[in-house]
């Protein structure tokens, strides 16, 4: 089946219904990403979710949009709990990578860029990173593992990495109720064991930045925010135990769709109906490991607050070192939604792709709730990152989702090939950034032009109204895994 796309208006396209598509796909794209898309042929991915059982609404995509595993990156559909599938794929092996941002009193006039490297440095000796990279100061029992994989950011604040307010400015508290240790493989808890609080490699990074542009002056008042405020972002996931969780469900969830022969137009759809055994007990251990997703950046933030202690010989508290939120990119989570005028409950898939729920939702912490949850849009580590706010019109037409970053524009190996005889770590100085990685191999791969602007994604889901821009961020320090 040839995917054919029909444009909407300037921000939206649709892939009408064909063929065994179940609904239309839509969308949300410039003319120049949705080039890119009829390149990569991730609408195709977009067509092939939509045929899936029990889907509600469209099959969505982000302007982030590249080819994945099974959903494109950028994916988001919804199916209702007691028709619908549930599936890995839709996920992503990376389960709950998501970001996470604190803000500080710290000023960047105050801040010389020999202070930025020296707590790049710092941050790089207190983060473990790297493939495969592990913590020699700090190890967990089994039992210990499974209470975090129970209790996710909540066991690391009771441990103390962390306070009480951090857990109100994190999705769900920290902590997805409904996840089932006892779910996820003795081979995923061997890979995790060693490694909560570390970052991992990959696209992940601790970057420190400031404030550059405000957009909505209300909304960065309620947020804490001020021009030239410095900030610290942690992105990374559930390492080595996540990924396991995806792999094991996949075999297994292979033989569950010829089980209940649920056509497959891919077979990196697999799925299971949510209401069977099979598809509860992914769910219970993709949020355990969702858990551990939480756990991990919970104590990366306590060792990035240290480190700032040790530099600025000052405390945390002094310093303001405040977490303004923690999101989730690669998650499926039951929700309850608003769909034609009736309440339903559906289980939304987000692949690349982020909440941005809007103001009066039970779920946004109280301190943001008059004007929405924040959502957070990191960029590549050269250019600009930015935070935005979620919208009713979210609510109304993506089931509260939005875009989740830049979105690659080369693949890794491209990159890396694209960036043969360069110094981009030279280059970026140049530009006044800063970065130091566990390996040269990953900053090739991870150079900015391996990435979209991220200021065209951000001004897709802005003017389609799914989103709304708050500040614009400006990097100066990036440590990589």
């Amino acid at each position: 089946m040839k995917v054919k796309f029909e444009r909407i208006d300037e921000w939206r396209w649709k892939i009408p219904r064909e063929g065994p598509m179940r609904t239309d796909g839509l969308i949300f794209a410039s003319e120049e990403i949705i080039d890119l898309v009829m390149k990569d042929q991730s609408g195709q991915q977009v067509a092939n979710v939509a045929a899936l059982p029990g889907i509600v609404g469209y099959s969505m995509a982000m302007p982030d949009i590249h080819w994945g595993y099974g959903f494109p990156i950028g994916g988001v559909a919804a199916f209702d709990v007691e028709t619908g599938v549930i599936s890995p794929g839709g996920v992503g092996y990376d389960i709950n990578c998501g970001v996470r941002l604190m803000t500080t009193r710290i000023s960047r006039e105050d801040v010389s860029d020999e202070d930025v490297k020296n707590l790049v440095d710092a941050l790089f000796r207190n983060v473990p990173s790297g493939v495969g990279s592990s913590r020699k100061d700090f190890s967990l029992t089994q039992k210990e593992l499974r209470q975090v994989l129970a209790e996710g950011a909540r066991w690391a604040v009771r441990k103390g990495f962390g306070t009480e307010a951090d857990l109100e400015c994190i999705e769900e508290g920290g902590c997805i109720p409904w996840a089932e240790p006892e779910a996820v493989s003795s081979k995923a808890l061997e890979r995790g064991k060693a490694q909560l609080g570390t970052l991992g490699s990959g696209n992940h990074f601790i970057e420190i930045g400031f404030v550059e542009e405000i957009y909505d002056e209300k909304t960065a008042q309620i947020f804490g925010l001020f021009p030239g405020q410095m900030t610290v972002f942690v992105h990374t996931g559930s390492r080595g135990l996540g990924h396991q969780v995806c792999d094991d469900f996949i075999t297994l969830l292979l033989k569950t769709s010829e089980k209940y022969k649920i056509p497959l137009p891919d077979k990196q759809l697999c799925c299971a109906p949510i209401s069977s055994p099979e598809g509860k007990r992914y769910l219970g251990a993709m949020g355990a490991a969702a858990n551990f997703a939480f756990a991990n950046r919970q104590m990366i933030s306590h060792w990035v607050r240290e480190t700032f202690e040790k530099y600025f010989k000052d405390t945390s508290d002094n310093l303001k070192i405040r977490l303004l939120y923690d999101i989730a990119h690669n998650i499926a989570k039951i929700e309850k939604h608003t769909y034609q005028n009736k309440e339903i409950t559906v289980c939304v898939h987000r692949k690349g792709a982020t909440r941005s729920f809007g103001p009066n939702r039970p779920e946004v912490p109280e301190t943001y709730r008059q004007v929405g949850q924040p959502v957070l849009i990191p960029g590549d580590m050269g250019r600009y990152s930015y935070i935005l706010v979620g919208t009713e019109q979210a609510m109304s037409e993506t089931f509260g989702s939005t875009c989740h970053g830049a979105g690659r524009l080369l693949s890794r190996h491209q990159a890396i090939k694209a960036a043969k005889g360069r110094s981009i770590v030279q280059e970026l100085a140049s530009q006044g950034v800063y970065v130091k990685g566990a390996s040269k191999g990953t900053i090739r791969e991870e150079m900015p032009q391996a990435y979209k602007d991220v200021s065209i994604v951000v001004d897709v889901v802005h003017n389609a109204g799914i989103s709304r821009k708050v500040a614009r961020l400006k990097p100066v320090g990036v440590m990589k895994g």
